[in-house]
């Protein structure tokens, strides 16, 4: 491409890209695309966006195409990569001035130079360090401050960088320009504190941006520039002025307004600092034993103590906090049980932590953290008062919620108090006992310490196990607090049924149960939304787990009929997604939980469902919700559920159509839900069979989602396998054909497991539907298939086959003697062997079974192969008498345990779920299955009472002799009586 020719076409067609009109913009963002390739086009590029004179919008999108390629073909080894010389010129054109006047430009210009870093420095670009030394130096603002912008990201590209070869081109560099960047950083922050205390507010800015930027390179080089960086002096020497540098910085702050552009770079900056010592903690913690000491004094006396008033600010509480949490939970200062298996390291940093830590520090710590960081904020009951939804979904998780200061708290105070447990436990316990009694209403500071302390028992209810009896406390005392309708006494009781949750997985009597249902219930009826809503999450977290062996469904039955109308009350008086989505999932609990016993209660649900689903159309995380919920409601109705299909199918049918953009949000749950309605379905229906369209193009997505595929499709056979697969039988074999050819074992097996289904509901159409893949399953028995649950699987089919469809089997074997071009008997006689060779792979008993009555169903018979292979069916059926007879201790006969003779329907134990419609129409299945309706000693005794028959007595004797005396003896002790 011709540089000076081409210039102002790719100027003009970059002009066209920034276009609004999509006629205009389409064409010529195709344009550009067929010139990423072009010699060239980036030397082009690189003469635009460095012309100031020109639109931003288009020098904008030029350094953006300039980035792109460099990802796509600046490495030697890419397709169309960039020529050596076209980079050379590159190389050199972008540290000739660093004078970009737009910021935004300015910073995309830094971040491609240091792409080109990654690959080709210092080898290929040897000058870049250099150039960028001597161009911080300068005194040009606008030079220096590029110049050092572009320093950051070239350093933090290097830094990244993870091969030893690369790491130790890192560490060479660092030591290199270690001190260098030292003494900009220090220059620059003396030149902001100067001006800072001169009052010059547009050059401290200046001066604070290139501090900020000086910091950040400093950072990267001092956390990934060493291997031991406590051995390096210039090191040691710049953490330990980090905490000088900061009390300078908090000092600042004083005299800075909240509002001034300076304050925020100002905050920045101070964040900076206490990410160096928390990254420097984190990657060299032996390095850091030296700064133990003075970062615990630092970070508690500004968190814990008065020196921090007026000037801390809560992102910095934050990161104090975060500091000291990281020494005190840090496992490289933790010694070993035996002390003499701990490194000397060890031991060091553990006798300073230990030195610091206490027993006046601790109780300190622990009484600010609980009287004062606990306390609820003005600002918090404020949004209590004016938006209670809002303030229990921040409370619980909201975005905000994560990064704030509470939670870092509550974080912190979890960790000391596991870490010295012993030293503050007895302080805690006597922060509660100083409680006693009861709180004056209108002592509203008061009510607010009882409610952080509260607090600090249920976040220590796992060390306080020993030290607290909370069944006498919940009866003495918290039982009634939560029956204090005083209205400036709702933080209480808020608080104290967070607590129960806390302790009721830790120590809460199951004889309580039905005390404190009686309380949420009571709780639910509050006038206030949070109380009634913390209540709710009780019960979700703490209450209606299943993991939760404690709870007894009779305990829970005489308040279920009120507790549910109460929570679908909540769940219609609610507006927020997060909130609603809270009510559901306890809703879904105590559905699961009831199970059937749920049926005369939903009425109301299942009318509101379809409007709360119509509602959340753009809010899919509450449409999972729902989903959930229905998914629990159809496992409690049972065949009831079809009621519900004028609603529930549509659903269904929306959430797994692979078309729909929801499907991504709502298909594991839609799946599920589509699998139990079809479980718990009585009949199959016109509308239901409708929604299998959506099945092919699952399973062309060959997701992690194949699996309930696979029980959708066999819960289809097993439901109407006639109609099913008169309409899906063709479009499944085809499918099953491709997916065969690229899937996992795992995979291979499910989709031969709804093949032997389809042969086990329909013997006689079944292989016909599916013939296309019986070829390949007699092949992989005869080729001896390597994986055994593959092999188990295929003769398992290739069993149902031959037993019960016997003409198919020949058709069969005369189609592969044909495909193979070898003699009918030949293939028998292969397949026949390697059966009995690998019988060991069938691990179930109703396929080992199976194969005996298959194997046995080829007598009598004359056909010299069978009879050649006459001992090793012996064997099989042997082997299968041992798997399947039970020795009646009465009579001392044998009886097949696998014979099933009539149907009995249990409506299972309060343990035992009830069984569904699919578990009846399995059990109906199995009566008239060969497996369990014939017996194997009866059908055994035939076969050779025929096959005698057949040869006459000398004959069979013959026969009988190429079986081993032991299996002979074996055979006529299960034969006995007959």
């Amino acid at each position: 491409m011709d540089l000076n020719s081409a210039s102002s076409i790719v100027l003009q067609v970059l002009t066209q890209a920034t276009s609004q009109d999509t006629a205009v913009l389409k064409p010529a963002e195709e344009q550009l695309k067929q010139w990423e390739t072009q010699p060239g086009f980036y030397s082009v590029l690189l003469n635009i966006f460095t012309n100031h004179t020109l639109d931003v919008n288009v020098r904008w999108l030029a350094v953006l195409y300039f980035k792109n390629g460099i990802d796509r073909y600046w490495r030697r080894v890419a397709p169309h990569a960039l020529s050596e010389e076209e980079k050379t010129t590159l190389r050199a054109g972008l540290i000739t001035n660093f004078n970009e006047p737009v910021n935004q430009i300015a910073t995309q210009i830094s971040v491609l130079i240091a792409k080109v870093a990654r690959v080709d420095c210092p080898r290929q670009w040897p000058e870049l360090i250099p150039t960028l030394l001597e161009s911080v130096k300068v005194q040009d603002d606008l030079r220096q401050h590029r110049a050092l912008l572009t320093f950051y990201h070239v350093t933090k590209t290097l830094a990244s960088k993870r091969l030893a070869a690369d790491r130790k081109l890192f560490y060479d560099l660092a030591s290199g320009i270690y001190s260098f960047a030292c003494s900009l950083w220090n220059h620059h922050t003396d030149t902001f504190l100067q001006q800072v205390c001169t009052g010059d507010e547009a050059a401290a800015t200046n001066s604070l941006e290139r501090t900020l930027l000086s910091l950040k390179v400093l950072r990267k080089l001092t956390v990934h520039g060493f291997v031991e960086p406590h051995w390096s002096v210039e090191v040691m020497g710049f953490l330990h002025a980090v905490f000088e540098r900061l009390k300078q910085f908090l000092e600042c702050s004083r005299s800075i307004k909240a509002e001034n552009v300076c304050r925020d770079r100002l905050e920045k900056t101070i964040i900076l600092f206490t990410k160096v010592l928390l990254d420097f903690l984190d990657q060299h913690p032996f390095s850091f034993t030296p700064l133990i000491q003075r970062s615990l004094e630092f970070a508690v006396s500004y968190v814990f103590t008065e020196a921090g008033e007026g000037v801390v600010f809560e992102r910095f509480i934050v990161q104090c906090m975060n500091l000291i949490k990281m020494i005190v939970k840090n496992y490289a200062y933790k010694p070993s049980k035996n002390i003499e298996d701990s490194s000397p390291e060890t031991l060091e940093a553990h006798k300073i932590k230990t030195a610091f830590f206490t027993y006046p520090t601790l109780m300190e710590i622990c009484r600010r953290l609980v009287t004062h960081y606990f306390l609820l904020t003005k600002e918090e009951l404020t949004m209590w008062e004016e938006d209670p939804e809002g303030f229990t979904v921040e409370e619980t998780g909201g975005d905000s919620w994560k990064y704030s200061l509470r939670p870092c708290t509550e974080v912190l105070f979890i960790d000391i108090f596991h870490e010295y447990n012993q030293t503050l436990t007895p302080v805690l316990l006597e922060m509660v006992h100083s409680l006693h009694g009861s709180t004056n209403m209108e002592d509203t500071s008061a009510i607010l310490i009882k409610d952080a302390v509260y607090n600090a028992v249920g976040l220590a209810a796992y060390e306080l196990f020993d030290s607290v009896d909370f069944d006498q406390w919940f009866k003495n005392q918290l039982l009634a607090e939560l029956q204090v309708c005083h209205n400036r006494y709702k933080p209480i009781r808020r608080r104290v049924i967070w607590l129960i949750g806390q302790w009721i997985s830790v120590k809460f009597k199951s004889d309580l149960r039905p005390v404190l249902y009686e309380a949420i219930r009571n709780l639910l009826q509050d006038q206030d939304l949070v109380v009634s809503l913390k209540s709710v999450l009780l019960f979700l977290n703490d209450c209606l787990p299943v993991d939760d062996f404690e709870f007894r469904t009779d305990q829970f039955l005489p308040y279920l009929e009120s507790m549910f109308t109460l929570l679908f009350q909540l769940l219609q008086e609610v507006t927020q997604c997060d909130t609603k989505m809270h009510v559901l999932h306890v809703l879904s609990c105590v559905i699961e939980r009831v199970n059937m016993q749920i049926r005369p209660y939903v009425g109301c649900l299942v009318q509101y469902l379809p409007l709360l689903w119509k509602q959340s159309e753009e809010h899919n995380m509450l449409r999972c919700a729902i989903l959930t919920t229905l998914i629990h409601l159809v496992q409690g109705l049972g065949a009831d559920s079809k009621n519900l299909y004028p609603f529930l199918l549509p659903v269904i049918q929306l959430s797994t159509d692979v078309s729909q953009p929801p499907h991504v949000y709502l298909l594991e749950d839609g799946l599920e839900l589509w699998l139990v309605t079809l479980e718990n379905s009585p009949c199959l229906t016109p509308e239901l069979l409708r929604i299998f369209q959506n099945m092919s193009a699952l399973l062309e997505l060959s997701s992690e989602n194949l699996k309930n595929c696979f029980k959708i499709i066999n819960a289809y056979i097993f439901l109407s396998s006639s109609e099913f697969l008169q309409m899906y039988a063709a479009d499944l074999c085809r499918s099953f054909c491709e997916l065969l050819k690229d899937i996992t074992t795992e995979g291979q097996v499910q989709v031969l497991k709804v093949v032997e289904n389809v042969l086990k509901v329909n013997p006689v159409l079944g292989p016909q539907m599916f013939q296309p893949l019986l070829p390949s399953i007699f092949s992989g028995i005869i080729d001896g298939e390597r994986y055994p649950v593959v092999m188990s699987t295929y003769l398992g089919i290739m069993g149902r086959v031959l037993l019960q469809n016997a003409r198919f089997f020949s058709l069969l074997l005369s189609q592969m003697a044909c495909e193979l071009g070898q003699e009918l008997d030949q293939i028998l006689g292969n397949m026949i062997e390697m059966w009995v060779d690998r019988m060991d792979n069938i691990t179930q008993p109703e396929r080992r079974k199976l194969s005996a009555l298959a194997l046995l169903s080829l007598l009598p018979s004359l056909n010299s192969v069978i009879q050649d292979k006459f001992c090793g069916i012996i064997n099989i059926s042997v082997e299968g008498l041992h798997d399947v007879m039970t020795e009646d201790p009465e009579t001392g006969t044998y009886k097949d345990c696998m014979l099933m003779s009539h149907f009995e329907e249990t409506n299972g134990t309060e343990e035992e779920e009830p069984p569904t419609e699919q578990d009846k129409r399995k059990k109906m299945l199995a009566l008239k299955d060969p497996v369990h309706t014939v017996s194997l000693q009866q059908f055994i005794y035939e076969k050779l009472k025929a096959q005698q028959e057949l040869l006459g007595e000398q004959g069979f004797q013959a026969l009988m002799e190429t079986v081993d005396t032991e299996i002979v003896a074996q055979l006529q002790e299960f034969l006995q009586g007959f």
